[in-house]
């Protein structure tokens, strides 16, 4: 057809006696311009996700102004802000896939950050976590002293805890001292001591004890002990007198020891000496008879000295007896003779 209309354009201007050549646009083979329905379809984009955070303390407080970074599996920042006063941040339009979360500051200082922890972008949902700050611990000063004299003593074991837990144990060192952290869950926490091991000498620390410790705060606990009670020396005077045990007699065949033996006679005689021999008589029998200590009981047997005094006693009056007889008996012979003096 489009040749057609070229050759009766020809003609009619040869038939007018004038060529001319004026080509018309609209006499140019033109494509057919595809339609946009034409057109390959494109893939189309997944749905984004978001994340969204919320702050809080273990108390259950919202922790404004605390910041946090996000990246993305590659390791590039895919969003960073802070948490606004309700405690919360959000990052949108995140692309599906696990990020990495950081907290970076708390906001507060009586607040420890989280460890890091990976969060998963599902497309076109949010994802909404909740952060719990920890609270700081509080430094505990552990100190056990003598209850007169406050010297500081070692050896001292304490536990510290709330409730029914038991949160921190310290041993006093050489010093006397110890120190720790202790965990606390509010802004103000409640504390028993209890000492489960004295130091040496003293006596185990029985009274409750409680403190109150906050957040990051210093806190100095201190436990007194008693000197253990330690019995009195007996005194030797107070000990029970030994009962007197009787000394054997010395064997007649064995001379007694010490300068009880009997000695010798003097050479070339068979006879011993008298002075020896009486000697050692009394010292044998001096031997022989047991010696009643001083505070003992009297022995059981006969006393011979009542009889020994009688005796001394009847000589004495035999003697005077006999005495006075003799007297008599010359002052009766002592009368002159008349017959003897007249021849």
């Amino acid at each position: 057809m489009h040749a057609c209309l070229v050759r009766s354009a020809v003609v009619a201007v040869a038939a007018a006696g004038t060529l001319t050549w004026a080509p018309a646009a609209s006499a140019q083979p033109s494509e057919p311009t595809p339609s946009a329905s034409a057109a390959p379809a494109e893939t189309p984009a997944p749905d984004a996700g978001s994340v969204e955070i919320t702050a809080k303390d273990t108390a259950g407080d919202v922790l404004p102004g605390a910041a946090f970074l996000l990246l993305d599996s590659a390791g590039q920042e895919a969003g960073r802000g802070k948490t606004d006063a309700q405690g919360k941040l959000a990052f949108p339009d995140l692309e599906p896939g696990v990020y990495r979360l950081k907290e970076t500051a708390s906001g507060s200082p009586l607040h420890e950050v989280v460890a890091d922890q990976d969060v998963i972008v599902t497309p076109g949902a949010t994802t909404r976590l909740t952060i719990t700050d920890p609270f700081k611990a509080a430094k505990v000063f552990l100190q056990a002293k003598d209850d007169k004299t406050g010297k500081l003593l070692p050896g001292a074991t304490v536990n510290i805890g709330t409730g029914d837990s038991t949160l921190l144990t310290l041993t006093t060192s050489s010093k006397g001292t110890a120190s720790g952290e202790l965990p606390v869950s509010s802004r103000k926490t409640q504390f028993w001591v209890k000492e489960i091991k004295a130091p040496v000498g003293y006596d185990l620390y029985k009274l409750s004890k409680t403190f109150s410790a906050g957040p990051g705060a210093p806190v100095t606990v201190t436990v007194t002990n008693a000197k253990t009670a330690t019995d009195p020396k007996p005194d030797p005077s107070d000990k029970p007198t030994h009962k007197p045990t009787s000394t054997p007699s010395t064997p007649a065949d064995k001379p007694s020891s010490g300068t009880g033996g009997a000695r010798p006679s003097a050479p070339g005689t068979g006879t011993p000496d008298a002075d020896s021999s009486s000697t050692a008589a009394a010292a044998t029998a001096g031997d022989s008879t047991p010696k009643t200590p001083a505070g003992s009981l009297a022995h059981t047997g006969a006393d011979a000295t009542p009889w020994i005094a009688a005796g001394a006693g009847l000589l004495v009056a035999g003697g005077v007896v006999t005495l006075v007889v003799a007297r008599r008996r010359t002052a009766d012979g002592s009368e002159p003779d008349d017959s003897g003096t007249a021849s």
